[in-house]
């Protein structure tokens, strides 16, 4: 005989796990949620381990950080989620905006770049891994290492990061597709000193 999954008790008994496995899925620590959403470590981990009782007042910072529904929060009958990525906040770098395209932990990580005209390059950067660029529009210089290539609608680009590198814009803007690692994400959009 399964359980009735409208049961209040069975419900709330579901919701210490699941906050538990969303926190993990998206390799989070408690100190690192607890800052994002102004609740405790204490409370926090007394909520994953159900000897806290789920509140709206507790869920709802919870449900935002992780960017889920309520229902996904407490539980509920399984539906297909909306795969759409909604409310990341774009990271702005100089004349460059990055638009995150997912929400989750995913390595490497795809950006929407925005790069406004007249970017230079005043520094080439090295770091560790690889990166991809697709251009969707506009002409994008990549610098690599000495050399100034030119990369025009749907083109691509794939290039170890230990090579000095960087980008420039003539006098129109550009829009491109990138996946960076994550210390490509620190070299290149932690710099303004917001979460990537």
């Amino acid at each position: 005989m399964t359980a009735d999954p409208t049961d209040q008790g069975a419900v709330l008994a579901r919701v210490g796990p699941r906050l538990a496995e969303l926190r993990r899925e998206r390799d989070l620590t408690l100190a690192a949620l607890s800052r994002t959403t102004g609740i405790s470590t204490s409370t926090l981990s007394r909520l994953e381990s159900g000897h806290r009782r789920a509140t709206l007042e507790l869920l709802l910072p919870i449900a935002r950080a992780y960017g889920v529904g309520l229902d996904d929060l407490v539980g509920a009958e399984p539906s297909v989620p909306d795969p759409r990525v909604r409310g990341l906040e774009p990271i702005r770098t100089g004349s460059a905006v990055a638009y995150p395209l997912t929400r989750g932990p995913v390595q490497p990580r795809p950006y929407r770049l925005v790069y406004g005209p007249g970017l230079e390059c005043t520094e080439l950067r090295t770091h560790e891994g690889f990166e991809w660029v697709y251009v969707l529009s506009g002409r994008l210089t990549l610098l690599l290492g000495d050399k100034e290539i030119q990369l025009g609608v749907g083109e691509a680009a794939e290039f170890d990061c230990h090579v000095p590198h960087g980008f420039a814009t003539g006098d129109r803007p550009v829009e491109a597709l990138s996946l960076f690692g994550k210390q490509g994400e620190r070299a290149h959009l932690r710099a303004s000193g917001r979460r990537a």
